[in-house]
């Protein structure tokens, strides 16, 4: 393999000196890159964004130390379509995947599409992605097959499969069965009949999971994996997808009832982060960067078991029925806490106003490893590296936001945010805490919100005013330009089939898929006898 080429920043950074304006530390070597995505986390959960948030003393410290982005945006409301895009820097019109995969999907994120870890393994890096994937796990969609070195995790959100001790939930679901025998206890929305697996590579190593070590489990992986790369002098990519928040697991101890639980759960997401960063900072602050992000907003229709919206509240919607967190466009569906931290090159203690996205992701840390862009294809993504080092607050001109469950086709454009302003074509259809679903509504011409001044999206603009007048045709054009670059890109299709085959069982013979003795499993999956995964 050759000496990759520099990236922009570097061919950048003498000219910069010689101006006066940067001092950087010198860069010997490519960066590790650590990239930490929470599941159903609020804008609001972060102490640092939302001052009632008292339970996240490491990310705050985090944002002290790095770089807090405040109006950084998911790439959609929901857990495949965001995964998606993060690890291929393109919205699921392009890249195929507009909904989630379920435990019996066939398919998964296409294969014609290019990964980061694709990518960076090219360039030279260690890559391993630890935690919940759902991005297809039947065959060549696992994430070995897609770049991904090591793998070690749950292949779907960990309220996809029972458990012997299930975490909590509204409604609660009952735990797995133990014997055919046993009375099957049925309920909307749980998953009853196949236990949850935890793999480690295509190896099913325990099943059912144990939900209550499975925090403590994904931070010894991450700390081993680091630690093997860097016993061989590798630069790394570890994409660390938790299982917090999208509903609280087991916390260690038993919390008081009521929003207590969802404050445990937090806290421990936010201890092994903290115990992450230890382990990057180990190895010499400023080698590693760290970006922390989320897939989407809260789940409302868990009520007290959802995530803090913060300011983001939809009030437009909420006065008229349904949820304006995860699966909508409204801010709270996808507006995530973002920070970064590279001890040397992103300045600590500084808020950024730019408008920035999880598919920023993929070309920004493309360019930082000194590798290229894959070609023939288009990016919704851009390079924000002159943001992550200050010398730039300017971000996207346009953000799409595609309909990601609510009312409306799965992944068409149904908001546009051009500056301060933001565009809704539909509205309504997805359930709040209370049940209600809003009514679906199609909006022609479009609902537009001033965020400067409403920034809660309680009142749209004046369709006969002087501002929406104005804002109106720049907005529809850049709608159209959007839909017709689309178009015009090389766009992937997803396979949504499913088949019973293709969920993940060690144990076809035993009710729930069981791996013998799992029981009740606490040790080391590295001293478990291993057990072939059946559907690969």
């Amino acid at each position: 393999m050759g000496t990759p080429p520099l990236s922009p920043w570097a061919l950048l950074v003498p000219t910069l000196v010689l101006m006066g304006l940067w001092a950087p530390c010198v860069v010997s070597r490519q960066p590790n890159f650590i990239v930490i995505l929470a599941d159903d986390v609020g804008w609001g959960d972060l102490g640092a964004n939302w001052a009632e948030t008292k339970e996240t003393p490491h990310l705050d410290q985090l944002a002290a130390e790095g770089t807090r982005f405040v109006d950084f945006h998911s790439a959609a409301s929901t857990c495949s379509p965001s995964r998606a895009s993060l690890l291929t820097g393109r919205l699921g019109l392009r890249n195929g995947v507009t909904h989630n995969f379920a435990v019996s999907s066939l398919g998964g994120l296409p294969r014609n599409e290019t990964t980061l870890a694709e990518v960076l393994r090219e360039a030279g890096y260690s890559t391993g992605a630890i935690g919940k994937w759902h991005l297809g796990h039947h065959g060549h969609h696992h994430p070995n097959s897609r770049g991904f070195d090591y793998y070690f995790g749950i292949p779907y959100s960990h309220d996809m499969g029972c458990t012997d001790t299930p975490g909590y939930n509204l409604p609660p679901c009952p735990p797995c069965p133990q014997h055919s025998a046993s009375a099957r206890v049925m309920r909307k929305d749980c998953y009853t009949e196949v236990a949850l697996p935890l793999l480690e590579n295509v190896t099913i190593v325990q099943q059912p999971v144990e939900l209550g070590s499975l925090a403590r489990r994904y931070a010894e992986e991450a700390e081993r994996f680091i630690q093997r790369a860097s016993d061989k002098g590798q630069p790394f990519f570890l994409y660390l997808a938790l299982a917090h928040m999208h509903v609280p697991l087991v916390p260690p101890l038993p919390p008081a009832p009521g929003r207590a639980v969802y404050g445990a759960s937090l806290g421990e997401m936010d201890a092994l982060v903290g115990r992450v960063k230890e382990v990057a900072d180990s190895l010499g602050r400023g080698s590693t960067l760290l970006w922390f992000t989320g897939d989407n907003g809260p789940w409302a229709q868990k009520c007290e078991l959802a995530g803090r919206l913060g300011p983001f509240v939809g009030a437009w919607q909420r006065q008229r029925g349904g949820s304006s967190a995860k699966q909508t466009t409204w801010e709270g569906g996808h507006r995530v806490p973002a920070l970064v931290y590279w001890p040397g090159h992103v300045p600590a203690r500084r808020t950024s106003q730019a408008l920035l996205s999880i598919l920023d992701i993929f070309p920004t840390l493309v360019a930082l490893a000194g590798a290229a862009l894959p070609p023939n294809r288009r990016f919704d993504g851009l390079d924000v590296s002159p943001v992550l080092f200050g010398w730039s607050d300017v971000g996207h001109k346009v953000l799409l936001h595609p309909n990601s469950g609510a009312a409306g086709k799965v992944g068409e454009i149904e908001a546009l945010r051009l500056a301060q302003y933001k565009a809704f074509y539909t509205t309504g259809g997805a359930m709040a805490c209370d049940g209600s679903t809003g009514p679906a509504q199609q909006h022609h011409p479009p609902l537009i919100f001033n965020l400067d001044r409403d920034i809660q999206e309680q009142e749209p603009l004046d369709v006969a005013s002087r501002e929406y007048q104005a804002v109106l045709p720049a907005i529809s054009r850049a709608y159209a330009q959007a839909l017709q670059d689309i178009a015009a890109d090389n766009v992937s299709v997803a396979d949504y089939s499913q088949d019973p085959a293709a969920i993940p069982c060690c144990n076809m013979q035993h009710v729930g898929c069981r791996c013998h003795g799992a029981h009740g499993a606490t040790r080391d999956p590295h001293v478990e006898s291993r057990t072939p995964w059946l559907c690969l």
